[in-house]
């Protein structure tokens, strides 16, 4: 389970300024309960207690061994850094397609393009985050692929990454903090992991 720490973009991903770096407020779309978008909240405000359901996603890619790419989040990130977490998770802009949102942000992340992705469901949650005392309130659009290019990822979002078995995922969760939202989003996508990865990855 080798980890890899980040060292930057390459040069033709660096010139890319990611949305985040923008002096422009981030605006998420807020969702009723059963996903209809009802108006748009600055991304911070959405996330101060008690939450304001709004849309996410949530990305899983695996090598062509069945392993799950993990990402630690970056230590100057305002919500939940340090911990570990799925390969790529976050907010479509306004009126962006959920899956457009992802394969843009595992670019501007990891600095790399699933070779596949597929769809595999929605989740609806409410997680405080105990640290920082946000709410992570979701309505999130899950999404399965696999990846056949060595990550890239950028510093200021991601601190280390790791290709892991399920074994290995536990003994990451018994010595380090996952994200609170990990364990509801990786099982509710569970069905089309094992679909995307076949059974002897043991998903």
């Amino acid at each position: 389970m080798p980890i890899t720490p980040a060292n930057g973009l390459s040069a033709d991903t660096a010139a890319v300024p990611a949305p985040e770096d923008s002096a422009e407020p981030i605006m998420l779309e807020l969702v009723d309960g059963d996903g209809r978008t009802i108006g748009t909240a600055e991304k911070l405000a959405a996330h101060i207690a008690p939450g304001k359901l709004h849309r996410a996603f949530s990305v899983f890619l695996f090598d062509d061994a069945g392993r799950l790419l993990l990402q630690r989040r970056a230590l100057e990130k305002y919500h939940s850094p340090g911990v570990w977490s799925n390969t790529c998770c976050g907010h479509p802009y306004p009126g962006e397609p959920p899956f457009v949102a992802a394969a843009r942000r595992t670019g501007e992340e990891l600095g790399l393009a699933p070779a596949l992705m597929r769809e595999a469901g929605t989740v609806r949650y409410n997680h405080p985050d105990p640290d920082s005392g946000l709410v992570e309130q979701e309505y999130n659009h899950l999404f399965v692929g696999i990846v056949r290019a060595e990550p890239r990822p950028a510093p200021e979002e991601i601190a280390e990454t790791a290709f892991v078995t399920p074994a290995e995922l536990e003994e990451l969760r018994e010595r380090y903090p996952f994200s609170a939202w990990f364990m509801t989003v990786l099982d509710a996508a569970r069905p089309v992991v094992r679909e995307v990865t076949g059974d002897a990855a043991g998903w």
